[in-house]
């Protein structure tokens, strides 16, 4: 039985989703991600215009005069959502973690992906595969997924998204849609091999979350810090600015090297900050995906 706070925990992350599903933010998802190929339809007969690439010689030779085969773009996708539950997306430097965020948000992917009735996986992951929830569809599933979202405790505090991109390529049957839901504070060298296999096989998004404070240090003087998965700790002293420039400098060539990385590998990113609402990144996203298939 999960516990009320637990309950408590679910529902807010139910509620908050559902505002945030919107036919307008339901319309964008729908006209990005249209199904993975084409499915017959019907026979009809054939009308000028009609290729006669199309025309089903077997019907046309009972009938005596030609048909054609219809096809419509099929409709279902399989969707998985990777979600990072490492140590360090419990770091947040405003009203909320970066893991907050992350729950929330892939709440929605599956809000929206179960309305358009495709089918929903969830990977949850640190230094391991902490939870593998197979693709499924319905309410009930749904449900499933953002209970699991909000009240999985890991026993990892690390992180190898190289491992959960190897787990994810092989466990996905068909051809899918793999959202890859994490801050990225890795080394993208380890990366390279995973990432490219599971471009390969299915269409892969990287959701990158971050705070302001991972990109820049506040001058406020001796700070300690500690690292959320290794426990290692440090005293900085934050009004030296040649400590600050370093800070900067270090985190945007690990952001650049993971984003040189996404792009060789045809892998669309979707920057999330937790200073900011993450609704208009992933719309503009939508839409630059829809203009893409036009």
């Amino acid at each position: 039985m999960i516990p009320r706070e637990l309950l408590k925990r679910v529902r807010r992350v139910e509620i908050a989703a559902k505002r945030k599903v919107t036919s307008r933010f339901a319309g964008g998802y729908l006209s990005t991600f249209r199904g993975q190929g084409m499915e017959f339809d019907e026979v009809r007969e054939y009308a000028p215009g009609d290729d006669v690439r199309t025309i089903d010689w077997n019907v046309t030779a009972r009938a005596g005069h030609p048909f054609v085969k219809r096809f419509v773009v099929e409709r279902e996708m399989t969707v998985v959502l990777a979600v990072d539950l490492s140590g360090s997306l419990a770091f947040g430097s405003g009203d909320r973690a970066k893991g907050e965020l992350v729950a929330e948000l892939a709440t929605v992917l599956a809000f929206l992906a179960i309305r358009n009735h495709d089918r929903v996986g969830l990977l949850l992951f640190t230094d391991r595969v902490e939870r593998f929830i197979p693709p499924g569809k319905g309410r009930k599933h749904l449900y499933r997924v953002i209970r699991e979202l909000s009240t999985c405790e890991p026993q990892g505090r690390g992180t190898d998204l190289g491992a959960a991109l190897d787990f994810a390529t092989r466990m996905v049957a068909r051809h899918g849609t793999v959202f890859v839901v994490s801050d990225f504070l890795v080394d993208a060298a380890g990366l390279a091999g995973p990432l490219a296999r599971l471009a390969l096989r299915h269409d892969a998004i990287a959701v990158t979350v971050s705070d302001p404070r991972e990109v820049e240090l506040p001058a406020v003087g001796l700070l300690a810090v500690r690292d959320p998965e290794t426990g290692a700790g440090a005293v900085v002293d934050t009004l030296d600015p040649a400590v600050r420039a370093a800070f900067a400098e270090r985190a945007a060539g690990q952001r650049q090297e993971i984003e040189r990385l996404l792009v060789r590998h045809g892998v669309d990113r979707v920057p999330l900050s937790t200073a900011v609402d993450y609704m208009a990144p992933l719309m503009k996203f939508f839409h630059m995906r829809a203009r893409r298939l036009r």
